[in-house]
């Protein structure tokens, strides 16, 4: 097997510096603070340097979503193992409240990654198939899962930007777990 050239290691470290201080950047000062100009000087690289490993800001923003979407596959699916749907939701609902600038990279700004199609990134499907692991056996699986993921991603940019209860976190998903596990009455179709 062969092993990674220095070049090619000192490039990845590189990489991964940029997006570390965007993320840090945008968790301190939010993304429109992030520039190419202010990323180059925090970094201490030119912004050549930069436009070497990214093509654009958007690209740079996409790269931290992959890293936070991967890191969100992991968290929902030990919440998942360990508390069930109710521990998925409230694990996605913390994870968007502890990494804003992360959450908004990933499920907020404009991007150019591909969601719900077979050309999705891995880890985009990844994290997908949490929540459908969250819901099965439903009989549409997939659809409940889309509603859980935007029912929680509704609650979480709601409650970012403050026009929820900040008391009533929990019980919020709550409500939707039990909704979704099917723990209310019948509706009438009157």
């Amino acid at each position: 097997m062969p092993t990674t050239s220095r070049r090619e290691r000192a490039r990845e470290e590189r990489r991964e510096l940029i997006l570390r201080t965007a993320r840090e950047l945008a968790e301190t000062d939010g993304w429109d603070a992030v520039t190419t100009r202010r990323l180059a000087e925090a970094v201490d690289y030119s912004q050549p340097v930069l436009y070497g490993h990214f093509k654009n800001m958007n690209a740079i923003a996409d790269a931290v979503a992959l890293q936070g979407i991967a890191e969100l596959t992991d968290v929902l699916r030990d919440a998942r193992e360990s508390g069930g749907l109710r521990g998925l939701a409230q694990a996605y609902l913390d994870y968007a409240a502890d990494h804003p600038a992360v959450y908004e990279a990933m499920f907020v700004r404009p991007t150019a990654l591909s969601f719900g199609t077979p050309d999705s990134p891995a880890a985009l499907k990844s994290a997908f198939e949490q929540f459908i692991a969250a819901v099965e056996p439903a009989a549409d699986a997939e659809t409940l899962a889309e509603v859980l993921w935007s029912s929680l991603h509704g609650q979480a940019t709601l409650n970012r930007t403050g026009r929820l209860r900040p008391t009533h976190t929990r019980a919020r998903a709550d409500e939707l777990v039990s909704r979704l596990s099917g723990n209310f009455p019948a509706l009438s179709d009157d």
